[in-house]
């Protein structure tokens, strides 16, 4: 029992220096520009712009059930969007979590931890000023405000989970292999083909569709979407079983990372 509340413990023993790191971490990566943190708001802004633009304009791409709206299909594509690139902007920064703070790999006070977890907390603030854009989107186009956005924090719980394991285990290899931030790069770019985000998951062929279901991408991206776009929410089972998959997965993942840091200093 004590194995599958690990992360918890990890999270709620340091909570404190987490958080006060993810601030650093956030504010940092904004530091010095003219606008600041609205820079965080003002990129989901323009690439939804994009989108509509883009497809809704030029390629007069039309989502399943959405009619004739030329800002519906942007705004589901972007529902699907905001997981990926959560996902995407944690692991793409994990291989070179540790490598990048090496100063504190010969601490032996500091927890290194919570350097993924600190990752991942900066990806759910970037993934709640997302959710925010969306809300004010779908305000705009449908002119009603979906209540069910506020079960996103709950929803989202799986694939923070299975995020913060993928950043525990990518963490650790790319300490040993320092082509693995290159190789996770590549893969990112591939999978967002592989999920649901630019389709919806009944076009695809039943051939076909168990390599689409291989995706762990495809289960979080599908669920919110449904959740964000419908209000509908997963099967009970179904979702408490995701939820307990990526948990375990995440234990899994600690427990690579505390039995190979031995070796951190000595690479490093």
């Amino acid at each position: 029992m004590s194995f599958l509340i690990n992360p918890f413990l990890v999270i709620a023993r340091n909570f404190s220096l987490i958080m006060e790191m993810a601030r650093r971490d956030v504010v940092g990566r904004y530091r010095g520009s003219a606008l600041g943190l609205l820079w965080s708001m003002f990129n989901p802004l323009f690439m939804l712009a994009v989108y509509t633009f883009a497809f809704g304009v030029l390629f007069k791409s039309r989502w399943p059930g959405g009619g004739d709206s030329k800002s519906y299909f942007a705004i589901v594509l972007f529902s699907g969007l905001l997981n990926f690139n959560f996902f995407t902007e944690v692991v793409n920064r994990a291989p070179s979590l540790i490598s990048e703070n090496a100063n504190y790999v010969k601490k032996v006070v500091f927890p290194l931890e919570v350097l993924p977890v600190v990752a991942v907390f900066s990806g759910v603030f970037h993934l709640f000023v997302g959710l925010l854009v969306w809300a004010f989107a779908f305000l705009l186009s449908e002119g009603t405000l979906n209540p069910y956005i506020l079960a996103m924090p709950f929803i989202s719980l799986p694939l923070v989970f299975f995020t913060l394991g993928f950043a525990w285990f990518l963490a650790s290899l790319g300490v040993y292999l320092k082509d693995v931030r290159q190789v996770v790069g590549v893969v990112t770019s591939g999978l967002i083909f592989l999920a649901p985000v630019f389709y919806p998951i009944e076009s695809i062929p039943k051939e076909i569709r168990g390599l689409i279901d291989l995706n762990p991408l495809t289960h979080f991206v599908d669920i919110s979407r449904s959740v964000m776009m419908h209000g509908v929410f997963p099967d009970p089972l179904e979702f408490f079983s995701l939820l307990a998959g990526s948990v375990l997965f995440s234990c899994l993942c600690l427990a690579w990372f505390q039995m190979t840091r031995k070796g951190f200093a000595d690479v490093i």
